[in-house]
């Protein structure tokens, strides 16, 4: 019999911590203004013979959940640096924005005031539609190079109307801040390609309690402030950086066709690459390849 005060997820994000500083990484908490504090990972040593590279996370768990694969692969090539998105993780605000061009401008704040000057930017799901905005933002005197992965940048009302459609539930909310064990397996259901093994409710509710109680009001406000997937058509501008589109095949998410849509309008300089076998978190699913593609992308001589 397992004690009750046993948390998995707890002993987990344990074992993230030792994961990221052993990579060289130390966490630390930054007032970007007078309202807003992110907590962010960045490097020990920084190395002027390293580019820097910034990866930003997705609705979900804190940014160590979603990274650990990638941290201890890229930290010899890049001065890594992961934010935590402000409601998630140590971040937080006092500010009514909730939009993810104010998120894209904490990030981009966060980098100026501990001194990074240039940068490549990697986000996933909702991390890819900050990274974009900041992109978009700064431009090419500050970010390099983009990496798009399995985020829905050219969302539509209709694509949120199918996600909802294909998992049987009302909101969007539902499905992204899951409080029941059931909404929480058709979350993993669709994140992943594989079929999952039968994980038990008493290990779900602790995974819902160590990860989605915090904060859930304001992540409600963070899903009703998003810009995208309201309307019919996707107007997004063209970006100036070379850009990769990085997806799962079987991405349930955000179906594969929106990677090759994405492609036509986000840059000239865009490419795609595709990971088989891969839904909507290839950079946990298939963490070899992803890392692989990244570090092409970024530093094709490496």
């Amino acid at each position: 019999m397992i004690p009750s005060f046993v948390s998995f997820a707890g002993l987990y994000n344990g074992y993230l911590r030792r994961c990221f500083t052993g990579a060289g990484l130390f966490s630390q908490k930054i007032e970007i203004d007078d309202e807003t504090t992110l907590h962010v990972w960045g490097p020990r040593n920084q190395s002027s013979q390293k580019p820097s590279l910034v990866l930003i996370h997705g609705f979900g768990p804190m940014a160590m959940w979603q990274w650990r694969h990638q941290v201890q692969f890229l930290a010899p090539h890049f001065n890594l640096y992961v934010p935590d998105l402000i409601f998630f993780g140590e971040s937080t605000t006092k500010s009514k924005e909730r939009t993810e061009i104010f998120q894209a401008e904490s990030v981009g704040k966060l980098l100026e005031k501990i001194g990074v000057k240039k940068y490549h930017v990697a986000g996933t799901s909702y991390g890819g539609i900050v990274a974009y905005n900041l992109a978009k933002m700064l431009g090419e005197e500050k970010i390099e190079k983009v990496v798009i992965a399995s985020s829905g940048v050219n969302m539509t009302k209709n694509h949120n109307v199918e996600l909802l459609k294909k998992v049987g539930l009302d909101k969007i909310e539902d499905l992204m801040l899951p409080s029941t064990t059931q909404h929480l397996r058709k979350l993993m259901s669709l994140a992943v390609a594989k079929r999952i093994p039968y994980v038990p409710n008493f290990f779900l509710k602790d995974f819902l309690n160590r990860l989605y109680s915090d904060n859930r009001k304001e992540k409600m406000e963070l899903l009703g402030g998003l810009s995208l997937g309201k309307v019919e058509t996707s107007n997004i501008s063209p970006l100036q950086q070379e850009v990769l589109i990085l997806w799962g095949e079987e991405d349930h998410v955000f179906p594969v066709q929106m990677a090759h849509e994405l492609k036509e309008i986000i840059s000239k300089n865009a490419k795609i690459e595709l990971i088989k076998e891969a839904s909507h978190v290839p950079q946990i699913e298939k963490p070899e390849e992803f890392n692989k593609i990244i570090l092409k992308f970024l530093r094709p001589s490496s």
